[in-house]
């Protein structure tokens, strides 16, 4: 008989590596992604390359981090993004007396919703 851990197939997180995003860290990776975007820095495929998140977006979002990133909670990041982009437009486009507020930035709904 092996150790229990041994036979732990299961994806686990490491604890000890682990970093949580703050509302200004992903608010700075949005920031930096629409400006890499505006500069053109996207490949054949319109998305920005690993090599392109490394070596320019990376950087610069860690000098205004508490905690360092590495690519892979830049990919983290960005499927948290692709949610939270298919939530908004499922919501948007089932529109059942659901609105949005641009001024106030909020959705809205008729009061027999």
């Amino acid at each position: 008989m092996g150790d229990s851990q041994e036979n732990n197939k299961g994806k686990s997180r490491d604890k000890d590596n682990y970093v949580s995003w703050t509302m200004e860290d992903t608010n700075e990776l949005l920031h930096l992604l629409v400006d890499a975007m505006n500069r053109g820095l996207r490949d054949a495929n319109e998305s920005l390359s690993k090599q392109n998140v490394e070596r320019i977006i990376l950087p610069q979002l860690n000098a205004k981090t508490k905690f360092p990133k590495t690519y892979s909670h830049y990919l983290s990041r960005m499927k948290w993004f692709r949610n939270q982009y298919n939530m908004m437009s499922t919501l948007m486009r089932n529109n059942s007396g659901f609105g949005w507020d641009p001024i106030g930035k909020t959705f809205t709904a008729h009061e027999d919703v």
